[in-house]
């Protein structure tokens, strides 16, 4: 006896979900009848949603800073202060990863 393959395995109903679905994805529309992006259209919103990333993650460094009682920039560059150097950096890490989450959010 042999094994039963995937599509023997879904049954009718998944074989022709999975026709219906392989149909529009040749026909390069989704199920909501929108077409595909192109290459240039994934270029552009890479660019400005890595563009909005950066100015939120400079904005919020700077929030951070303003927050602070101490000039954090000063005592890094003045100072050369390594602990305010890795704190800054956590800063900068954790409201970067803020900003990443909210914008791959749906």
């Amino acid at each position: 006896m042999r094994p039963k393959t995937t599509l023997q395995k879904m049954g009718t109903l998944g074989a022709a979900l999975a026709g219906s679905a392989a149909a529009a994805w040749a026909q390069g529309a989704d199920a909501a009848g929108r077409s595909r992006p192109t290459l240039l259209d994934n270029i552009l919103s890479t660019l400005l949603f890595g563009l909005i990333g950066v100015v939120l993650a400079i904005l919020g460094f700077k929030l951070f800073d303003l927050v602070m009682r101490h000039n954090i920039e000063q005592e890094i560059f003045e100072h050369k202060n390594m602990a305010a150097a890795l704190m800054a950096g956590a800063v900068v890490l954790g409201v970067s990863l803020i900003v990443a989450a909210t914008l791959l959010a749906d």
